[in-house]
């Protein structure tokens, strides 16, 4: 790179020796080498057109998707698959003795536990599921419940990494900030990822639904549904001093500052801060609107009933319809889905504090043309034994230990046949037999129909190009409509 013409050397002269032509002029390869390696950190989708500076703006995916949305109910803790979708009459048929298993389990677990709940079949499909989820049932032809799910390890810790983003170990990003990636969102004025745990944290904390390595615009946006007041339930969504105009002015002045601040550095925290101080300013505009469900009649209220999880239900759908891409609705803080003792208690009352919101949803979505284009999942980062788990005296628990072999999710809506079950743990339901499904197979389906193929989806971070499924992944087409 030659020295601009006129420009003067370190001496104030105007005249270039040979020795500081050569170091302008190697320094300037420097940095044409530099301009690669930052062609290479790029993202692999392709860059924004210049009018669009939001890196939340709506983007096209490979192909032609079934869903544009996704809502994840998420069971922090652990559901029992043999309580709730994976009926084993075996464990009836061998209740009290031990059954024959080299598994390895957290705990230590006794006898065969059988079910305390009653299975009926339900709709034309005759999916058998658990009486505690009798009004979600209603919908099972709506529903493809896959039976062999399976994890790496028996902890809640990298189970939920796993669940969530794909890895269990390392961070990595999550999968709604990969959907919100790769297809932006259809409302600049509210966050395109929104994660919802009533009462704090889960486990694992926000890391569940971090950016990781991804621009931080990506990462999910938390919100503590036990709230009612819009204050308390959004914090800071009005400013108490100034009007909009004068905070407009003042942020203004702030991008300009930033701005040329950034000129100087590549700092993706600072783009990110930036853009999170656009997106609270906008969120004044339209957030009141959305999370406010006091205008809606009274018959939805009664549909999704008012418990917290009816409230956060009735929230999110608010949000997908207003263009949200991605919710994730968690139960509670911590991991109230781990009953260790006592399932049959803990199991019903859990289960009643979310079956009618989940069967309302289903049913208003589908009123209202959005069920078809709403990818819908339910489930945990792991199932739990058919063993009964044994206290430290060695008597019963009542209750079931971890179990990362064998376990059940459910999916619905955009592109899923209904009606469907794929896969199957043993006779017992220890470990996934028929038709093993990891996590990447799971979200490798879900990227597919939402339009992308999960291979080349991705992300280049230290010289190699990352994705949500890693070097795995296999859609399983026979849950596809």
């Amino acid at each position: 790179m030659l020295p601009p013409l006129g420009s003067k050397n370190r001496n104030g002269n105007l005249n270039w020796n040979r020795r500081e032509l050569l170091t302008r002029s190697a320094l300037g390869v420097g940095a044409l080498g530099l301009l690669g390696v930052i062609a290479d950190d790029s993202a692999a989708i392709a860059p924004l057109p210049a009018d669009q500076l939001s890196p939340l703006a709506e983007r096209q995916p490979h192909f032609p998707g079934r869903a544009k949305r996704v809502i994840h109910f998420f069971l922090n803790g652990g559901p029992s698959h043999v309580d709730t979708f994976d009926p084993k009459p075996a464990l009836t048929k061998y209740a009290g003795q031990r059954v024959e298993n080299t598994l390895t389990t957290e705990r230590k677990t006794g006898a065969a536990f059988p079910s305390p709940f009653k299975f009926d079949r339900y709709g034309e499909s005759g999916i058998e599921v658990s009486e505690i989820f009798s009004k979600t049932a209603q919908h099972v032809d709506q529903i493809a419940v896959i039976r062999s799910m399976y994890a790496q390890v028996p902890n809640h810790e990298p189970s939920l990494m796993l669940m969530n983003c794909g890895d269990s170990v390392q961070a990595r990003p999550s999968m709604g900030a990969w959907v919100l990636y790769g297809l932006g969102t259809q409302n600049q004025n509210l966050p395109g990822f929104v994660a919802m745990c009533p009462g704090g944290l889960p486990i694992k904390d926000t890391e569940n639904w971090q950016s990781a390595f991804l621009p931080g615009a990506f990462q999910g946006t938390y919100v503590d549904s036990q709230h009612q007041q819009l204050s308390r339930l959004i914090e800071n969504i009005e400013h108490p001093h100034i009007s909009s105009s004068n905070q407009r002015r003042q942020l203004d002045l702030l991008q300009r500052w930033n701005a040329r601040h950034l000129v100087t550095r590549t700092d993706d925290r600072l783009e990110a801060r930036i853009q999170s101080y656009e997106l609270a300013f906008r969120m004044q505009q339209e957030a009141h609107d959305a999370f406010d469900i006091s205008g809606e009649p009274t018959h939805i209220h009664e549909l999704y009933g008012d418990g917290v999880h009816g409230r956060q239900t009735l929230i999110a759908r608010r949000l997908l319809e207003r263009g949200v891409r991605y919710v994730q609705l968690w139960h509670g803080a911590g991991q109230p889905w781990d009953n260790h003792e006592n399932i049959e208690e803990n199991h019903r009352r859990l289960a009643r504090q979310l079956d009618q919101p989940i069967a309302a949803l289903l049913t208003d979505l589908k009123q209202r043309g959005m069920l078809d284009e709403t990818l819908v999942l339910w489930g945990g980062e792991f199932g739990r034994t058919p063993t009964v788990e044994l206290g430290g005296d060695g008597n019963p628990k009542k209750g079931r230990d971890h179990n990362h072999y064998g376990f059940s999710v459910w999916l619905a809506g955009g592109g899923i046949k209904g009606g469907t079950t794929y896969g199957a743990t043993d006779d017992f339901g220890f470990q996934a037999q028929e038709n093993p499904v990891s996590a990447h197979d799971l979200h490798a389906t879900m990227l597919h129909l939402l339009g992308f193929d999960h291979e080349r989806l991705t992300y280049r971070y230290a010289g190699r190009d990352f994705r949500l499924t890693d070097v795995h992944g296999k859609i399983i087409r026979e849950i596809l409509a």
